[in-house]
């Protein structure tokens, strides 16, 4: 076996033994038939949003119990076929080969960080609210840059975008928005992104054709499932309605049907403007700030986390995680991992895996993989 081959074989061998003990392979499999028990059951239809949790839970399991079994299966194909080539001399297939084999190591790559997402909300979809900093017109082509990025992350990833709530800057851009991002392990890929993002490039809204740093923040909560109990007192809600803004479209109603909540105690605000009546962006709403009071808890609960309100507050230096500079050099680098690319186009059409893998291996204390930055 060619070494390159046999390194490689190692490596994924490594990676499926360690998901293995990370799933309790055992365990796993008598869990996910009974998972497919209850799921066969009729009458946990007659509670739809149990019915939903459990068989979010399932597919969770099964994708999980899939990627392994795929990842084994793959190997063996693949160390077979390589064997093969190398005894007839046939390159072209080993090259073949050699391919199908670094595929597989890049998705244990991934799934092993996957494994690491064993947070309580961590399996649950995401919101992902995108806000400019100062600055007028630069800052909110930022925001608007930033909402692309992450929707062309979520759904290259195979993941659904809906945009809840919009608010179009003057002339270019969004002063605000918020899109629901659904899938799973949305909110334990995105949580790390939580902060204030950093631009520097030649603006061009100046004439001068001047280097110009602007600020955006971005804030991700969970969505909140009937597992995670959030007590909300209703006096404590301040409600408004308003003519929902934006770009226009089917997606934005143009009557006084958008609502926007005011959590007095936290100073918490979220609003909904997507529902095609005030009742269904009310519901919605209220969904947000569930996911929004308890992202603040688990704030809370890791003190080396960014407070939620001092990013919404103070857009600026103080509070930043990464930084893109497009002029006088190309570079993306996280300020909390130092890892960085000068793909900077790649960054801002999606490609941001290896940030999200090294903040998450940081957040739970894990070095192996760091090799993908």
């Amino acid at each position: 076996m060619r070494p390159d081959v046999e390194a490689m074989k190692a490596d994924i061998e490594q990676s499926v033994a360690l998901l293995r003990r990370r799933l309790d392979w055992d365990v796993a499999l008598r869990k996910l038939d009974e998972l497919n028990a209850r799921v066969e059951d009729p009458t946990l239809w007659d509670d739809a949003e149990k019915a939903q949790v459990v068989t979010r839970e399932r597919s969770r399991l099964q994708a999980q119990i899939d990627t392994v079994r795929e990842m084994e299966q793959g190997l063996e194909d693949g160390v077979m076929l390589a064997d093969m080539a190398d005894e007839e001399g046939d390159e072209a297939t080993l090259e073949d080969a050699r391919a199908s084999l670094k595929t597989i190591k890049e998705r244990a790559a991934r799934a092993e960080l996957e494994a690491l997402l064993s947070g309580e909300a961590d399996g649950n979809d995401a919101y992902l609210e995108v806000n400019s900093g100062a600055g007028g017109t630069e800052s909110n082509d930022w925001a608007g840059m930033l909402l692309r990025m992450y929707s062309r992350w979520a759904r290259a990833h195979g993941y659904e975008v809906d945009i809840e709530a919009e608010e179009s800057g003057e002339q270019a851009g969004i002063k605000s928005a918020t899109i629901l991002i659904s899938g799973p392990n949305a909110y334990g890929w995105l949580k790390s992104e939580s902060g204030v993002h950093r631009l520097v490039r030649i603006s061009p809204y100046d004439a001068a054709a001047k280097r110009h740093t602007s600020f955006a923040s971005v804030g991700v909560s969970p969505v909140v499932d009937d597992t995670i109990e959030i007590d909300i007192n209703p006096s404590d809600v301040r409600t408004d309605t308003y003519r929902a803004s934006g770009a226009g479209g089917q997606h934005i109603n143009k009557t006084d049907s958008a609502v926007r909540l005011t959590h007095v105690p936290t100073n918490t605000v979220v609003a909904c403007q997507a529902g095609r009546s005030q009742h269904q962006n009310r519901e919605q709403a209220w969904k947000m700030l569930r996911a929004r009071l308890y992202e603040l808890e688990l704030q809370k609960r890791e003190a080396a986390a960014q407070a939620l309100a001092d990013a919404k507050t103070d857009i600026g230096w103080g509070h930043q995680i990464r930084s893109y500079v497009l002029q006088p050099y190309q570079m993306v680098k996280d300020l909390r991992t130092n890892v960085e690319t000068s793909d900077t186009s790649g960054v801002l059409d999606g490609d941001l895996d290896a940030f999200m893998g090294a903040a998450l291996a940081a957040r739970v204390g894990e070095t192996r993989g760091s090799s993908a930055a």
